[in-house]
């Protein structure tokens, strides 16, 4: 008679390895997504993702943000205001230097529908691209009248003819604090701030922060910071947890629970044009970046506490 496994025993029963729980819990949290209905917000919702601070996941986080909630049926629009035009080539949407694109909207008053471009990530994603000469608006943008209100005003003006207006629309900023970024902060309604989970995170914050009260105060009472994503994050060291804690002990309602962790499918997807998400659906970086879309969408319908639009 043969004694039983014990350790075997145990195992089965507590899920086995470490990676067999791993991998139990991205099932799950695959079930969970894939049964979720996202309410699509009553009217739409106008994010800045801002931090003056770099190499931080903006463009990442605007383009798989969009990705993820035109996936699940909301009609999104990325305007893309770094000069680098990162978000532009991500969503393969052209923006060379002879295309139109945002530079003309804000110093020459092309109207928004001119220069939007459908984005090949998806039906439901549309891009306005930025090109390199966005890198002399700042100077530009000086001398005109309402400088700071160029974009808002362009982006009220297409969204009040749209049939069906975008559901979210995400504005990609510039790692600097100058007047793209103001006309960002001044279009938008909300700003999303990325935070990685590394030394010096929160450094430069507090003027981040103070700069949006002065943009809440003067140029758009309706500005708020309605969320905090923190990214890059690498569970086997005690920093990142530090550092994840730290953030939400200083912002506990704005920072969601979903992290994005390091990963190369995140980084590589760029390079082929895509989101994470069109790249490789399956990574764990697509399925967190659709989980904290999912989240960004319930928070807001449980604020807006009016019933959403229908599914289309």
């Amino acid at each position: 008679m043969t004694t039983p496994d014990v350790s075997r025993e145990t195992s089965i029963i507590s899920g086995g390895t470490p990676l067999a729980d791993a991998l139990a819990d991205e099932t799950r949290r695959r079930i969970a997504l894939e049964e979720a209905v996202l309410p699509l917000p009553p009217t739409t919702r106008v994010l800045t993702i801002s931090n003056q601070k770099g190499g931080v996941g903006k463009t990442t986080t605007a383009v798989n943000l969009a990705a993820a909630l035109a996936r699940s049926g909301a009609k999104v629009l990325v305007i893309d205001l770094d000069p680098q035009g990162n978000a532009s080539t991500a969503l393969g949407v052209d923006h060379r230097s002879e295309e139109r694109s945002v530079y003309e909207v804000l110093v020459s008053d092309l109207a928004l529908s001119e220069v939007i471009r459908p984005s090949t990530e998806h039906e439901m994603l549309d891009c306005v691209p930025a090109t390199i000469h966005l890198a002399g608006a700042e100077i530009e943008l000086v001398s005109l009248v309402a400088r700071e209100q160029r974009l808002r005003r362009a982006l009220d003006t297409h969204l009040s003819s749209m049939e069906r207006p975008y559901d979210y629309v995400f504005i990609d900023c510039p790692p600097s604090l100058g007047l793209l970024t103001i006309n960002a902060f001044v279009a938008a309604r909300e700003v999303l701030i990325p935070i990685q989970c590394e030394y010096y995170a929160l450094e430069g914050l507090s003027q981040l922060l103070s700069n949006i009260e002065l943009i809440e105060k003067h140029l758009n009472p309706e500005l708020r910071l309605s969320t905090i994503l923190l990214t890059m994050y690498d569970s086997r060291t005690n920093l990142a947890q530090q550092v994840a804690q730290e953030v939400r002990n200083h912002f506990p309602t704005q920072t969601l629970q979903t992290i994005i962790p390091r990963s190369v499918r995140v980084s590589e997807a760029p390079s082929y044009g895509q989101s994470v998400i069109s790249y490789d659906f399956g990574s764990t970086g697509s399925l967190s970046y659709r989980e904290a879309a999912a989240e960004i969408a319930k928070r807001g319908a449980a604020k807006a506490g009016a019933p959403s639009k229908e599914q289309h």
